[in-house]
């Protein structure tokens, strides 16, 4: 059957394209390193009605499907199980750009189009893609819809959800669902988009969608600014709102010990405010001459020192300059990977709880975990953190996650949901966090779920053991 299934897919999309045996590590390893499968074969389409035809001989063969953009999530759920009975279907060969339609302020990308690249085609066109995260450089924009991706600019412009206008995407059936629309306004029955969108691969693959287009800003000025505690940054955070309005882009918050992180693996890069407890990344984008928006970043931080919520700040100076800050922030991660495997919570909380959670967390992990470093950074704007634990020094960072990952997990998924939030913010369910969904989620919400996941997939074939 599997040999007969193998020379199907090899006449629709071209043998070449049809991947099988050793040196397949770029699929079949999560981004982490935390996940190995294997697969019968990894496949890659050219175009959407090419990943139609393999979705309907996966289906006649009874094969599972998983599909996969840029491998860089971090919840397990773009890689095969270790069966070796599932076909991976990448959508790394459908990366065109079909349109960019600047009076309607939208773009038109395949679902292999890396985030940059869509980036840069709005930049070409003289207008602004605003997603942007960390992996922006290896992530696919169908990926980042089918996981919901969150990043930087949240606080102005929203998740990848905001940013969809419409969508193509290819049902567990085979069909071909054509809702490319750029329409702002479309009540016409369910939105079919908002079903597909987050859901990780499990109701449909998505092959394509219409993008939500902004005018540049005439200028972007970012600071970085030294707080002495997560109680002066959300200050700050208020002070910014009220003061720089829908200017604020971005909003960033950094922990001590994640700033060392990257200061030990990447030396190279600068130290603008050494030995802050709290860093705060801020970014100004508006409407006026550098110079004076400059000025107004300038003049909120000085009134941050004087009501003390900052005790120090830098502006860039440059674009250069700013990328610099940026790369601090977005190289957590990273420093993270190479400091070793570590216990990751990606939560979202009220902003107006943040302070208070951190500091009994920290007090309940060091009881917990004795000597586990805490790793806090992320979007404090839009409360979002990444509250991650790092091994203790001189401890195998396999044998502490054994150790200590399930209940630390309920140590800070129980106060997260005691204070009204989410143990998944951005990253997604995928299978790291399936147990979880299953075990936290109201009975009334996992039925619908399933009952969703029934009608469209009722044979269980499209990312099966994930998310539900």
């Amino acid at each position: 059957m599997n040999a007969s299934l193998i020379d199907t897919l090899r006449a629709l999309v071209g043998a070449a394209q049809v991947l099988q045996g050793e040196g397949l590590d770029a699929y079949e390893i999560d981004w982490r390193k935390r996940y190995r499968g294997r697969a019968l074969a990894v496949v890659r389409p050219a175009d959407a009605a090419e990943v139609a035809a393999v979705v309907r001989a996966c289906v006649a063969a009874g094969v599972a499907i998983v599909p996969q953009g840029g491998n860089t999530g971090l919840v397990g759920g773009g890689v095969p199980d270790g069966s070796g009975q599932q076909v991976l279907l990448s959508l790394a060969r459908l990366n065109r750009i079909r349109e960019i339609d600047t009076d309607n302020l939208t773009l038109t990308a395949e679902a292999g189009c890396v985030l940059q690249a869509v980036q840069q085609a709005a930049d070409e066109g003289g207008l602004l893609f605003p997603l942007s995260l960390a992996a922006e450089g290896s992530c696919t924009i169908g990926g980042n819809l089918a996981s919901n991706a969150g990043g930087t600019q949240v606080l102005r412009y929203g998740n990848a959800r905001e940013l969809c206008l419409g969508l193509e995407v290819v049902t567990p059936k085979g069909e071909l669902w054509a809702g490319l629309s750029g329409l702002r306004k479309n009540n016409t029955g369910y939105d079919l988009r908002d079903l597909f969108i987050g859901s990780e691969g499990t109701l449909g693959i998505i092959t394509a969608a219409t993008l939500k287009l902004f005018p540049k800003p005439a200028a972007t000025v970012t600071a970085l600014a030294a707080c002495d505690s997560v109680e002066a940054a959300v200050g700050l955070l208020n002070l910014a709102r009220a003061r720089l309005g829908p200017g604020l882009t971005g909003f960033e918050l950094m922990q001590a010990f994640a700033m060392s992180l990257v200061e030990r693996h990447f030396p190279q890069l600068p130290k603008p405010l050494p030995g802050a407890a709290w860093t705060v990344l801020l970014e100004l984008a508006g409407t006026e001459t550098e110079e004076v928006e400059r000025e107004r970043l300038s003049a909120l931080l000085e009134l941050a020192v004087e009501r003390e919520m900052v005790s120090d700040a830098v502006i860039a100076a440059s674009i250069s300059q700013s990328r610099a800050l940026w790369h601090l922030r977005e190289s957590i991660p990273l420093a993270q990977s190479e400091e070793g495997l570590n216990i990751k919570h990606d939560i979202a909380l009220p902003v107006s709880a943040i302070p208070g959670f951190v500091t009994r967390m920290a007090a309940q992990l060091q009881q917990a975990a004795p000597g586990a470093r805490v790793v806090c950074f992320g979007h404090l704007g839009d409360g979002n953190l990444h509250y991650n634990l790092q091994a203790p020094e001189g401890i195998v960072a396999d044998e502490f996650l054994a150790a200590h990952e399930g209940h630390v997990n309920e140590l800070v998924y129980d106060e997260v949901l005691r204070l009204g939030g989410s143990f998944s913010a951005e990253h997604g369910i995928g299978a790291l966090k399936r147990e979880e969904l299953a075990q936290r989620s109201s009975p009334v919400a996992l039925g619908m779920m399933r009952a969703i996941k029934a009608a469209l997939d009722p044979a269980g074939l499209l990312n099966p053991g994930r998310v539900v």
